[in-house]
Formats: C-alpha cells, structure tokens, sequence
C-alpha cells in the first residue's frame, strides 16, 4: 500500500494556508495595523494630505515626504504660481 502522508491522504497542503495567514498577521502588527499584508488601499502619504489642503500645500507636503525630486518641484511650483 501507497503512503499518502499525514491525515491518510490530506498530506501537508494545509500548512501553506496557516503560514500564509501568519505572515499576514506578523506583517500587520508590524506596520501599527495600518497595511494588510503589505498592501495599502491608500497611496503613499496620502494619510498626510487633506481635502482642504491649497495646491501649494500639497506640493511641499509631497516633496517633504520625498514622493518628487527637486527639479519636479520647482516645475510645478512655477505652473502653480503661473496660474494665480
């Protein structure tokens, strides 16, 4: 007779799922809860910028969190100034 492993049959698939859910909990408790597995519904600091917030607002808010260049900044500071 054939040997199916563990569970007559069922074999060791269901350690993949149980590590799978692991990391998945490891990783939240990590990241302060804010990220599941990694992955964020939100964009990269966007939890810093408001609705409210002017267009310069944005701008030096996205270059202090590093998201553009300095030369992408000083573009779209002139375009913002050009529009007033």
């Amino acid at each position: 007779m054939v040997g199916y492993g563990f569970c007559g049959g069922i074999g060791w698939w269901w350690i993949f799922p149980l590590l799978m859910i692991a990391l998945c909990f490891l990783m939240t408790r990590r990241r302060g809860g804010s990220m599941m597995c990694g992955f964020s519904s939100l964009g990269l600091g966007s939890q810093h910028i408001n609705s409210s917030d002017s267009g310069m607002d944005i701008l030096n808010k996205r270059y202090a969190l590093g998201e553009i260049n300095k030369e992408e900044y000083e573009e779209k500071k002139r375009a913002l100034r050009q529009d007033i």
